[in-house]
């Protein structure tokens, strides 16, 4: 297992994480991504270590509390050989004050994933959204006591567009407080816009990317092609997907592509669609999810061996997509604005 600094802190995380959303199934919209439970849950724990996989990824809102209750379960009696990250922001309850970025529910959120998750720290702690209504210093300030009290060791966060996580970076130095470290951030060769600002600004401001939803959702999981369209009862059908509506003729083009570099490698097309993702700026840690243990064994494939430039530049050919305003301007001028390399 290869592992990268993350960002511009000095933890070192493992190229691949476990995520664990597929813990529980306790709602009808986590139903559609899995339903493990504790006994499934332990053997792919153990199997993650056993490869060197030591970051399970989580959230408070996976399965209302049940992902998290799940993977402390799991991780009993292994937790000094473990990292984890879980995150906060989103409801959890009907109650006026049971979301956002406020003071109050991140201090609540905290305390209720530690004595979900069985420890006394995470140690990687997202905010899962960006939240408008409160303001960026009470959300970093409260951040930063977390990490004062030895509660949190680093902070992320997840799903900011570019303004977000500069103003939060901003106010963080200004005040001496704990900076986001990382960015988990939705990026695979069907969604190639993280690229147009993010990552830049990830290259500039030294923060490291965490990827959730390498494969699309599955749509590049090797499972659908032209010949083999999504069925109705998909995980894509049913409302585990997310993001926008991809147009069948570009998902299959990249699809075709990586049907031709698993040949010429002998590995799977997952495993070619993950390596890609290893190989661009600023990805310091990739999520893998699994409903069973073998699709878990299949994804932990990607790693220790690289795609060729040459095979690289052919899947950048077949996911290319044209930016939106400014970016297609800035790209007029690549002196100016030379892309990330």
């Amino acid at each position: 297992m290869e592992y990268r600094q993350l960002g511009a802190s000095g933890l070192k995380v493992p190229v691949l994480s476990f995520g664990t959303g597929t813990f529980g199934g306790g709602t009808e919209f986590f139903k559609a991504w899995g339903s493990t439970q504790v006994e499934e849950a332990t053997r792919m724990v153990n199997r993650c270590l056993d490869a060197g996989l030591t970051l399970f990824d989580t959230a408070d809102v996976y399965s209302k509390g049940m992902s998290e209750e799940i993977l402390g379960k799991a991780l009993s009696g292994l937790r000094d050989k473990a990292l984890i990250s879980t995150k906060a922001t989103f409801k959890m309850s009907d109650g006026p004050n049971d979301f956002g970025s406020s003071r109050f529910h991140l201090v609540k959120s905290c305390e209720d994933s530690l004595r979900r998750l069985k420890t006394d720290h995470i140690d990687i702690y997202y905010m899962h959204g960006f939240d408008g209504n409160t303001p960026v210093e009470e959300t970093l300030s409260a951040l930063n006591n977390l990490v004062q009290s030895g509660k949190v060791r680093y902070i992320g966060c997840s799903n900011f567009s570019g303004w977000h996580l500069m103003k939060s970076l901003s106010v963080s130095e200004r005040y001496g407080w704990s900076k986001y470290v990382t960015h988990q951030a939705y990026y695979s060769l069907l969604s190639r816009e993280f690229e147009w600002e993010l990552m830049p600004l990830a290259l500039d401001q030294k923060v490291g990317t965490v990827v959730w939803s390498p494969l699309a959702a599955g749509r590049l999981g090797g499972k659908y092609r032209r010949s083999n369209p999504a069925p109705a009862d998909s995980r894509i059908a049913q409302g585990g997907g997310e993001g926008p509506v991809i147009p069948e003729d570009y998902w299959f083009t990249i699809v075709d592509t990586l049907d031709e570099l698993a040949a010429e490698t002998g590995k799977t097309v997952a495993q070619v669609a993950l390596n890609w993702l290893l190989q661009r700026p600023t990805v310091s840690s990739i999520v893998i999810g699994a409903r069973t243990e073998e699709q878990l064994t299949q994804n932990l494939g990607a790693i220790g061996w690289n795609l060729s430039k040459e095979q690289v530049a052919r899947l950048d050919a077949a996911s290319n997509k044209e930016p939106i305003y400014p970016y297609w301007h800035q790209r007029k001028n690549p002196d100016l604005n030379p892309l990330p390399v």
